[in-house]
């Protein structure tokens, strides 16, 4: 059952006073779409991986990287997805690790429509491996791991990350 807002001070008619209008929709707001940064201030979007859960994550692959549970890989790739993001804010460079994630980082111009000019792609292992300095940039480039096309993509100064660091 809908509550009656006929009276409610923000509905109003075209004539101002009090009545029962159509009611105004917006769309759902969804994290890279653009709008969080317009009307935040232009922060980014917020992180969607808990930072614990994401440790945890790599904590599990780091374990058994070859024997991972998809879950925990997912989540893993994620995290340092976002981290990166966070570490190198920008829309810039897109990194694709399918088929776990996407994210764009990296100051620079920004792409509105079709295949972004930087884009760094690789699978989660070569990902993960990367992210916590378990390979190189150099080496993953140079051994076919890692494709990277247009120049800012490389990630090299931002690699490996610092949340991926083992801890106690």
């Amino acid at each position: 059952m809908s509550a009656d807002l006929s009276d409610h001070p923000l509905r109003t008619t075209a004539s101002g006073a009090p009545g029962l209008t159509a009611a105004r929709t917006t769309s759902p707001v969804r994290a890279g779409d653009g709008w969080t940064r317009r009307h935040n201030g232009g922060m980014p979007p917020r992180r969607r991986t808990e930072p614990s859960d994401g440790r945890a994550a790599l904590s599990t692959w780091r374990a058994a990287p070859d024997d991972v549970p998809v879950p925990a890989r997912r989540t893993a790739v994620r995290f340092t997805l976002e981290e990166l993001a966070e570490v190198a804010p920008g829309n810039a460079v897109e990194v694709r690790v399918p088929p776990d994630g996407a994210v764009q980082a990296v100051e620079g111009p920004r792409h509105t429509r079709g295949t972004p000019p930087n884009v760094v792609e690789t699978d989660p292992q070569t990902w993960l491996l990367l992210a916590t300095g378990g390979l190189t940039w150099d080496d993953a480039v140079a051994a076919g791991r890692v494709r990277a096309s247009g120049e800012r993509a490389d990630l090299r100064h931002w690699l490996p990350l610092q949340a991926a660091r083992p801890r106690p």
